[in-house]
């Protein structure tokens, strides 16, 4: 593909590759540890559901029993498929058990590994056989509904009771919303456990439990097929039970789930050694499941400056991708999270965020972009935010951004209202139809600004993945290389949970997962 902005192609490959050395050295660590929130993810995938008499579920209580007799480090299949054999027991009834009558399965003597693994990859297929049904369900349904050509139109939804936030999601599709992300209940994401079942008050979002997602889904299927094209639906799998909040994503056909340790480490103070081994089995199931990722480089803009830091954004974009192709994610479901953030009171700052979104096209042309809108800048008169917003909106359809998060006028001050949702949907699309081919039809001045932009861009991507390559990506964080914010090694909310893998691990789903349902 020519480039339009005059690129150097040898730069993004030489970037691509310090990424791509960034991604293989962190991956020799994740490849050695395990976490006890993948555990409970494996312990959910092979049935075992529900919560005891004062609420802890089942999943946490099984893995915190292994963890007690130490024999964590094998693997949670392994010990429970030990005791499926040894007992003729299902997992759910194996959990029930050591929850009601003290059942030690611990003390059970371990038999033959291969009895013990195929009774185990025997209940793994029942669950990858659902996940392969909603997987299904989802491409019949596009194949019947079909859905919006051009940028797809994103809203957010945080009652923080799950009715409400269905009621507001089925107003906002009909109005001609495309995907409706539920935002999680504040500080979810620093609970070492999954609330359970249905909840209607949270604050500033709703807490992310399977029945509310399944409620949600239920609702969208049946708005989909009143408004005659598929609406698709986003939740929030990061924070201290990532690969948990993955498995039920799976399970109840989310096809978008913001999954990103680097938005974990730096705003939730996560520590990184246990979000990237969480991340790397959660994305591991959502390519399974067929599920886009969201990153959260969007984020870094909100502390740091748009015009200074773009290139960490960029950058955090490559390793993003690197570690995501880990886990075998095509492109389509890499949704690298960008944002406009740029001050309006520079001179040409429409040019300069316009070229920060030509640079991602030419550097991810089969990426699935996310472009999200003002909010540090905008202000309380609702007429500049609307002309605000307008030009993020031209920013996407010349951009030819595939995911559109709508920039609302009072949001952050409230929950919008659904008028203020109808301004925004009519807003984007009116400019997506006066503009649709404008971007193919531009060309811009040799040498010009944005050209000089995208450059500069560029170059400095390649020289801050060099050097974290150079210093590793740990002490990088360390450092503040993203947003400015400076993460330890060993400090942050989880390390604890992180265990070093013994010789017989065993993780049936990490290795049918990665080779598509076959053993």
């Amino acid at each position: 593909m020519e480039s339009r902005l005059n690129l150097d192609r040898s730069l993004i490959d030489k970037a691509r590759g310090h990424a791509k050395n960034v991604a293989n050295d962190v991956q020799k660590y994740i490849d050695r540890h395990s976490t006890v929130s993948v555990e409970r993810a494996v312990v959910r995938l092979l049935g075992v559901d529900g919560v005891n008499e004062i609420g802890v579920p089942l999943p946490n209580i099984v893995v915190d029993h292994i963890t007690d007799s130490r024999l964590l480090q094998t693997g949670a299949a392994m010990v429970l498929g030990n005791a499926m054999v040894k007992l003729n027991l299902t997992p759910q009834e194996i959990a029930e058990k050591i929850n009601d009558e003290g059942l030690d399965i611990c003390t059970l003597e371990i038999g033959g590994g291969s009895e013990i693994k195929e009774t185990v990859y025997r209940e793994a297929a029942k669950m990858l056989g659902r996940i392969d049904k909603t997987r299904e369900t989802r491409n019949e349904l596009l194949d019947k509904l079909g859905e919006k050509q051009g940028p797809l139109l994103y809203i957010m939804i945080a009652t923080g009771n799950i009715f409400e936030d269905i009621a507001q999601a089925t107003a906002a599709a009909k109005q001609g919303a495309d995907i409706i992300s539920v935002i999680r209940s504040t500080g979810q994401s620093l609970l070492d456990y999954v609330p359970y079942g249905v909840t209607t008050e949270g604050f500033g979002g709703t807490y992310a439990t399977q029945e509310n997602m399944r409620l949600m889904r239920e609702a969208l299927d049946k708005v989909s097929h009143e408004v005659g094209r598929y609406i698709r639906q986003c939740n929030y799998a990061s924070g201290l039970c990532m690969p948990e909040i993955a498995v039920m994503g799976a399970l109840e056909r989310l096809d978008y789930m913001m999954n990103d340790a680097f938005y974990g480490i730096l705003f939730r103070d996560i520590n990184m050694k246990r979000t990237l081994v969480d991340q790397f089995f959660s994305r591991v199931i959502k390519n399974y499941a067929g599920l886009v990722i969201n990153t959260g480089e969007d984020n870094y803009l909100t502390v740091a400056d748009a015009y200074d830091a773009a290139h960490t954004v960029l950058a955090s974009h490559l390793l993003n991708e690197q570690f995501a192709k880990k886990c075998g994610l095509p492109d389509e479901q890499i949704g690298l999270g960008g944002t406009y953030q740029m001050n309006p009171q520079i001179e040409n700052s429409f040019l300069y965020e316009f070229a920060q979104c030509l640079l991602a096209k030419e550097v991810f042309p089969d990426g699935m972009r996310k472009y999200q809108p003002p909010t540090k800048y905008m202000t309380g008169d609702i007429f500049q935010g609307n002309v605000q917003n307008a030009l993020f909106n031209m920013a996407t359809i010349m951009s030819d951004m595939k995911v559109h998060l709508l920039g609302m006028l009072t949001e952050a001050i409230h929950t919008p209202f659904l008028s203020d949702r109808a301004v925004s949907i009519a807003n984007a699309n009116y400019i997506f139809l006066a503009m649709k081919g404008l971007g193919e039809e531009l060309s811009f001045k040799e040498g010009g600004v944005i050209q000089r932009r995208a450059q500069e861009v560029m170059q400095k991507t390649t020289d801050l993945l060099e050097k974290i390559e150079r210093d590793t990506l740990f002490k990088s964080l360390g450092d503040g290389v993203f947003a400015n914010i400076k993460r330890q090694e060993d400090g942050g909310k989880g390390l604890s949970g992180v265990f070093k893998k013994g010789g017989e691990y065993f993780n049936p789903f990490m290795e049918l997962m990665m080779k598509g349902g076959e053993k």
